[in-house]
């Protein structure tokens, strides 16, 4: 009986900025970068990924901290869940923050960050449907100093990739100052792995009600027509509040919308026809919290 431990990355350059990050990677293409690790490391573990070198971004300051710009709040792609999930960030994003307190158990909300979320791209990613409802944007750090932004929805659903030796430096997040709600359920007890997900966040500015689901398909969802519906049926100058027969409707058009009945005389089989209940439960509580 033999054992093979996997090799191990032939280097390691831990760089202070994240121009002398990108100058790395361009220096050594097959090199990968790695922050918190959690889903990286995994896959190391399991043998999936044999990276020849590895770019440390653990030490690079201006990554991990948030700024104000101009209606917006700029978030570090070095952010841990730790630290989006305490009461100052939560105060400025509550969805986010909400999804950061549900990434998993503390280890993993100590190490794994918000970049690393997104770069990662799984489907099961908490802050992805709460990027997608707030329609964020990306600050891509690239060769020669060079930034250039992309929705966030463009790089989950793979319209715009990241070029060779570009980094997520930053994520543009609008600042609403209303009512935001995040929502999941796992498949046990505690923290785990997103079955379902909704985020569901108000724009009084614009009228606007907008809704992400995460977890059922590759890249986040958006209803558009039931958020375009639910806003038009809300007293955006009076209390806001709607009738539990106009949140259950919602529900189910999220739910529909998202997973729709199949062609012909197919029926849903019972495994995802319980799941567009569970999306539709979570659709309607979130937005009762939400004009609550």
């Amino acid at each position: 009986m033999t054992t093979h431990a996997p090799q191990a990355a032939q280097s390691v350059t831990l760089p202070t900025s994240l121009d002398e990050a990108v100058a790395a990677l361009t220096a050594m293409p097959a090199a990968v970068p790695v922050a918190g690790g959690t889903d990286l490391m995994a896959a190391v573990n399991k043998g999936r990924l044999r990276p020849a070198g590895l770019v440390g971004l653990g030490r690079i300051n201006e990554i991990r901290g948030w700024q104000y710009q101009d209606g917006h709040a700029l978030l570090g792609a070095g952010l841990t869940h730790a630290r989006m999930g305490r009461p100052d960030f939560a105060a400025l994003i509550p969805a986010l923050a909400a999804s950061a307190r549900a990434a998993g158990p503390p280890q993993i909300r100590n190490a794994g960050t918000l970049g690393g979320n997104i770069a990662t791209a799984a489907p099961t990613g908490d802050a992805l449907p709460v990027l997608a409802a707030l329609e964020a944007d990306l600050v891509i750090a690239g060769p020669g100093g060079a930034r250039r932004e992309i929705p966030v929805s463009h790089l989950l659903a793979g319209r715009e990739m990241l070029g060779p030796a570009e980094l997520i430096g930053f994520v543009r997040v609008p600042l609403l100052h209303a009512p935001q709600v995040f929502l999941k359920v796992t498949g046990r007890t505690g923290p785990g792995r997103a079955s379902a997900s909704v985020a569901v966040v108000l724009d009084p500015a614009r009228r606007g009600v907008r809704c992400a689901v995460g977890a059922i398909a590759p890249m986040p969802l958006r209803p558009l027509e039931a958020e375009r519906w639910i806003a038009s049926l809300i007293d955006w100058d009076g209390d806001r509040g709607l009738a539990p027969e106009a949140l259950a409707a919602f529900g189910e058009y999220v739910a529909a919308a998202c997973i729709p009945d199949p062609q012909g005389d197919e029926q849903l089989p019972p495994a995802i026809l319980h799941l567009r209940r569970t999306v539709a439960a979570l659709a309607r509580r979130a937005l009762g919290r939400a004009l609550s």
